[in-house]
């Protein structure tokens, strides 16, 4: 099939991939999952990935408790179930709870599903805590179904959500109903108002009209109801603020301005968050009464750091800045001040908010630093670990090195590289090169359980910082966004070059991985520079970026203000030269590729990853193996909803592949 676009002909030889459901698909799957196991097969590596992985992600998990009424819910996964349930105890001051108590349970995922593919979360209670709202989620589609149980009678209420994209549902002060944005992607986003026991056709519209599917929307209600602010976030690249008082009138506090703004209501003013007229983003406070731009005032200004989050503690503003890629924390008094900094370890990522009794809760996680916590004296500045981390590794067995590359116009950006103390460079390691660049979203130094197996194994772990990305703030982010997508391939092609060069690895021992926007990632660096990669994994991603707008049952529409819309001639242009699917040329020697998805993934179609298989396992000539593992239940959201021995075997199929490909150990084949 051969579709004409912009006067430009596109060919599709497996279109007849895009039926999901159809008898040749459902084949054609089924006879990839099969060939996929048998490429990779079973081994001593993967015996050895699936012992640790076991020991290090199978372990007891417990959520924060929260008080309804006279209980405290929370949610509890032993070592060895397989999904977590919601408990109920008696509210209690004096301990947390254990995994060694006896609770009652309020829901157990295995009564709905005994294969634990559809799963709970807690939502909300009501003021008085005798409802509880709960969301009900079929493997890992972004979709969720949501319903209220009386916690009395342990029955559900008839008022229940059908299967459908929501946010922002909560129950309103008096707990006879409850707000929710229902978002559609055919007409957009709206917030509705449901009075329990009435139809769902009498739902009031509360705000929204005329905001299409590109956009995100959202209300906060403070000032114990003085105020209701309403959010709009255009994709990634803007957002506009309306403020209603009373009954009033919905006012602008900001509308199409191209520039960020996140609200935060304290102490009665509005604090704004922002990269207008300042790509390092400055903190600015509104008068909720006043709220046009004249009245605005400056409290935090823009530095050379990007400033990424804050908080109030005990009278003062503790700001989180991000400096090449590792956070700071900055004090201030109320009016602006400098007043002291935090210490913190440097390549970490750190957060921190309010405890009790002049104390604040620091939050440590780096590459080779498991989450830790403790309790910060805000007068004295001495510590206390309270939430250890629970992983037993050497730590001083490894090390991190970060290197510095240069890419197209000249920019440069570390990427970290997790290797042993004292490796010799000498261009022969596994190496595995993950990022992601896109969406505004930072790629921070943080413990991951699979990168440990891998080290633990002899390999190397590098993470690239992207353009696209927020780690040098708005600018690096355009940088990196519609027609400059291709810079973020340079940048991560530039990476693995830099990790060649400072002989960590070599184009026979390095493989790329990423997911989502980071599967379209390693999928344009693969089709754009084969003979550099040996092998590929690529999860979950978007690849046939000239018809992503055409998807629409199964796609994420605010991406197409970060992406792009092929629809649109000049994006058509940029989109064409980097889409992985269109890229692929016959006879060319690409890398091993290991691709994944599955029927549920309703933010990045699935379609792509079955078609741009297809397409590699015929036109590649180096004769490695393309294969396709594929999860009629898997999806993006909610840990690709799956139960914990799948989420590890799943883990250990992909090390194995990469393993076996770049000859970790002694499976190299």
């Amino acid at each position: 099939m051969t579709d004409v676009l912009h006067g430009v002909e596109i060919p599709d030889d497996y279109r007849w991939l895009e039926e999901q459901d159809a008898p040749e698909t459902r084949a054609w799957i089924e006879d990839q999952n099969g060939y996929a196991e048998d490429i990779i097969g079973e081994s001593e590596i993967r015996d050895v990935f699936r012992s640790r992985l076991s020991e290090l992600i199978d372990t007891d998990d417990i959520g924060s408790t929260r008080q309804a009424g006279d209980w405290e819910y929370f949610t509890m996964r032993r070592k060895g179930e397989e999904a977590a349930r919601i408990y109920r105890r008696v509210a209690s001051e004096d301990s947390e709870p254990t995994t060694e108590d006896t609770y009652e349970v309020v829901l157990d995922p295995v009564d709905l599903d005994p294969t634990y593919r559809t799963l709970f979360s807690i939502m909300d209670f009501s003021p008085d805590g005798t409802l509880m709202m709960y969301s009900i989620r079929q493997g890992g589609a972004d979709e969720i179904a949501v319903r209220i149980r009386s916690l009395q009678s342990g029955e559900d209420l008839p008022d229940r959500l059908a299967n459908a994209l929501y946010s922002g549902v909560e129950f309103d002060d008096s707990g006879t109903g409850f707000y929710y944005t229902y978002r559609s992607r055919e007409t957009g986003p709206r917030i509705r108002h449901h009075t329990l026991g009435q139809d769902f056709s009498e739902d009031e519209d509360i705000w929204g009209e005329g905001y299409g599917p590109t956009a995100f929307i959202g209300m906060d209600i403070v000032a114990e109801g003085q105020y209701r602010i309403f959010t709009v976030q255009h994709g990634w690249a803007r957002n506009d603020i309306f403020i209603q008082s009373g009954d009033g009138a919905v006012r602008p506090i900001v509308e199409g301005v191209s520039a960020h703004f996140q609200h935060r209501f304290h102490d009665g003013r509005i604090y704004l968050r922002t990269d207008f007229n300042a790509p390092n983003y400055r903190l600015l406070v509104v008068d909720p009464e006043m709220p046009d731009r004249e009245a605005w005032q400056q409290l935090l200004p823009e530095t050379d750091d990007l400033f990424e989050s804050y908080t109030f503690i005990a009278g003062k503003i503790y700001a989180t800045y991000l400096h090449e890629v590792a956070n700071r924390i900055r004090v201030f008094d109320l009016d602006g001040s400098p007043s002291g900094e935090i210490e913190v370890p440097d390549n970490s990522s750190i957060s921190i908010s309010a405890s009790e009794n002049g104390k604040a809760s620091l939050s440590v996680n780096g590459y080779l630093t498991p989450q830790t916590r403790y309790l910060l004296d805000l007068e004295t500045g001495e510590r206390e670990v309270s939430d250890a981390p629970e992983v037993i590794f050497d730590s001083s067995a490894y090390d991190v090195t970060k290197l510095w590359f240069t890419s197209t116009g000249g920019v440069r950006a570390p990427v970290y590289v997790m290797h042993k103390v004292g490796l010799d460079l000498d261009g022969s390691h596994p190496t595995i090169l993950n990022g992601y660049g896109g969406f505004n979203s930072n790629t921070k130094p943080g413990f991951s359980t699979t990168r440990l197996a891998w080290l633990e194994a002899g390999g190397v772990y590098a993470v690239a910082t992207l353009r696209g990305g927020s780690e040098f703030g708005e600018t690096w982010h355009q940088d990196g966004m519609l027609e400059n997508k291709q810079h973020v391939f340079d940048d991560f092609i530039a990476a693995a070059e830099k990790l060649i060069e400072a002989g960590f690895t070599d184009p026979d021992h390095l493989a790329i991985s990423g997911g989502s926007n980071g599967g379209l990632l390693v999928g344009s660096a693969m089709t754009q520079r084969p003979e550099l990669f040996r092998a590929v994994l690529c999860t979950y991603p978007d690849l046939d970026m000239v018809r992503f707008y055409q998807f629409t049952e199964t796609n994420n529409m605010p991406a197409l203000l970060e992406y792009g819309d092929a629809s649109i001639p000049n994006h058509f242009e940029a989109m064409r030269r980097y889409s992985p699917y269109q890229a692929i040329r016959d006879g060319v020697k690409y890398p091993a590729v290991m691709l994944t998805t599955g029927d549920l993934d309703t933010r990045v179609s699935p379609l792509q990853g079955r078609k741009m298989v297809a397409r590699l396992q015929a036109a590649t000539a180096s004769g490695l193996p393309v294969v396709l593992w594929y999860d009629s239940r898997g999806g993006h959201a909610g840990g690709r909803g799956r139960p914990i021995s799948l989420r590890i075997e799943d883990t250990v199929r992909e090390l194995a592949f990469l393993a076996q490909q770049l000859g970790l150990g002694e499976e190299a084949n």
